[in-house]
Order: C-alpha cells, then sequence, then structure tokens
C-alpha cells in the first residue's frame, strides 16, 4: 500500500495550479478540475487566474490553494489519487 502524504500533494497541486492558472494549460486544467473536484474549484481556478494579472498576486494564491487542497484531502482522502494526478499531468504540460 502506497502513503500519499497529503501536506506534500497539496504543496505540488498549489504550484501547478497557480502556474497553469498564468498559462495556456489554464484551459485543460480548468475543465479538469471541474470534472474531477467540482465546479467549486473551477470557478476558484478561475478567480486566480484573474487575481495573477497583480505582480503580487502569486504568493497568497500559492498559499490559498495549499490550504484549500489540503482541507479537501483531509476532508476527502480518496481524492489524493485524483489531485496527484491532476498535478503530475499538469506539471507535464507546464513543461512543454
Amino acid at each position: 500500500m502506497t502513503v500519499v502524504h497529503h501536506p506534500r500533494v497539496a504543496w505540488e497541486g498549489a504550484r501547478a495550479f497557480v502556474n497553469a492558472a498564468d498559462d495556456n494549460v489554464y484551459w485543460w486544467l480548468g475543465d479538469m478540475v471541474g470534472r474531477s473536484l467540482g465546479v467549486t474549484h473551477q470557478t476558484r481556478l478561475s478567480m486566480t487566474r484573474v487575481r495573477l494579472q497583480r505582480e503580487d498576486a502569486w504568493p497568497a494564491e500559492t498559499a490559498a490553494w495549499r490550504v484549500r487542497l489540503e482541507e479537501m484531502l483531509d476532508e476527502r482522502p480518496d481524492l489524493a489519487p485524483v489531485v496527484l494526478q491532476l498535478v503530475t499531468e499538469t506539471s507535464r504540460r507546464l513543461s512543454r
């Protein structure tokens, strides 16, 4: 059995999601977040994209996503593999 460290997944997810929100990967990720995590998180991702227009928004958005994802994983540990897959695929797409 594989142990998933939720704080680590949340941190990596926050970094990937915020980076993607300011990239063309956003369109793919937004759709996948909506399907996998729900429309609330999809809406939050779109709000992150708007807030990133301010240069000083990156640290706050990353912190907000870390907390958001960690709380979600605490409530729904069954979503850890889904979030991990989203993070992996998002990071791969950002690397192109």
